[in-house]
């Protein structure tokens, strides 16, 4: 039978899945959710919850909070291909999910987890998505829910995704950083919040289940996807350490992790083989990986390095480019989900990905969740067509 624990990847310590923590110990580090006698089986519940005995074994079904999230399409569109000069990419589009973003298959699992432990508020810190996904979430479960943001730092829309479902929203001066900052020091200090970003090593195993999906229709060379606070370059890499031990795939795609140039922390940390990362002043237009410090990049490098994988970086140029190519096609994707693709064509320019590849690019978010740059465009008269 399985038992699930939370265990700290690089000393070995292990806690209950009882206790509300989300670092170590012992060294400090982010832990990992680990199930032991782990199978490979499925259930009758759909999307996210399809893969329960891979995620959250234990829990109560009736405990689940769940809005359908997952399943979401995979996309083939000749556009695409010729933009990225790969014949066979496949577009996973995260947008689909209930609140707009990849970050429902997480919440899901995390504010399940939350009403098992029996919390009655949640607490984040977000440049939007996160936040938009954590207020739906504990709304729908009937939890008080308080986000943290970066005042002038956040997607209008995203925010007011927020505020409808009934956030408590606490502005601060600073970027997501500073944010995250905060709550790192409220959790610290108080134990009645359970908190919702990616630190919280069950929002890993929600998002987990991108990949499972993936792999249950492609057999990809690369996965691309934009790269933030990290949070997915860790899920990646899990799910696929899951399915190999499991012995469901043979071979490994390799991860290619996609930072934005002014935020692109992660991308020197591995790049420049330092000793750790070191904090940037992160800008960017893409605000959803506007992060300059991200919490994971111990349990990503572990991702890497078990994939063969790579980080790469993209201009905001770069990045409006594949966006308008993404939104021509008729599939739309908000400016970081763009660093996907726009990350592929790079890699193929450069002779890293060759035109026979199969790749899967995660596109992470919703074409309504950041309309701050409109397209140009020009405004036809009647008279012009007819």
């Amino acid at each position: 039978m399985t038992h699930s624990v939370l265990k700290c990847h690089f000393c070995g310590a292990e806690y209950t899945i009882d206790r509300n923590i989300y670092t170590c110990d012992k060294c400090g580090n982010i832990l990992d959710v680990y199930h032991y006698d782990m199978e490979y089986s499925l259930t009758g519940l759909k999307g996210v919850w399809k893969y329960k005995n891979l995620i959250h074994p234990g829990i109560n079904e009736g405990t689940i909070i769940s809005k359908g999230e997952g399943n979401t399409n995979l996309y083939s569109n000749s556009r695409i291909s010729e933009f990225s000069g790969i014949d066979k990419i496949f577009l996973k589009h995260e947008g689909e999910n209930p609140t707009g973003s990849f970050k429902d298959r997480g919440m899901t699992v995390a504010v399940s987890e939350a009403m098992r432990l029996k919390f009655n508020k949640t607490l984040c810190a977000s440049t939007g998505n996160t936040s938009a996904a954590a207020a739906s979430y504990s709304s729908f479960a009937g939890i008080e829910s308080y986000v943290i943001i970066p005042e002038k730092n956040i997607s209008a829309n995203k925010l007011f995704q927020a505020i409808a479902y009934g956030a408590n929203i606490v502005d601060i001066e600073g970027d997501f950083d500073s944010a995250m900052d905060n709550v790192r020091k409220t959790i610290a200090k108080r134990n009645d919040f359970y908190l919702l970003n990616s630190l919280n090593p069950w929002r890993i195993e929600g998002q987990k289940t991108i990949i499972y999906e993936v792999m249950e229709k492609i057999k990809p060379d690369f996965i691309t996807f934009p790269a933030g606070n990290l949070g997915n370059t860790s899920a990646f890499g899990k799910a696929l350490m899951d399915l190999k031990s499991l012995g469901v795939i043979d071979d490994i795609p390799r991860l290619v992790a996609i930072q934005a140039e002014g935020a692109s922390p992660f991308y020197n940390y591995i790049n420049g083989k330092q000793e750790s990362i070191i904090p940037v002043k992160a800008e960017t237009i893409a605000s959803a990986i506007k992060i300059g410090n991200p919490v994971n990049y111990k349990k990503a490098k572990r991702s890497l390095e078990f994939t063969h994988g790579i980080v790469e970086k993209v201009s905001d140029d770069q990045i409006m480019e594949a966006k308008r190519a993404i939104d021509r096609a008729g599939i739309g994707c908000e400016p970081a989900s763009a660093a996907a693709v726009a990350g592929v064509k790079k890699l193929r320019d450069a002779g890293l990905m060759h035109k026979g590849d199969t790749v899967a690019s995660i596109l992470t978010g919703h074409i309504l969740k950041d309309i701050s740059i409109i397209p140009e465009h020009k405004t036809l008269r009647i008279s012009d067509i007819f």
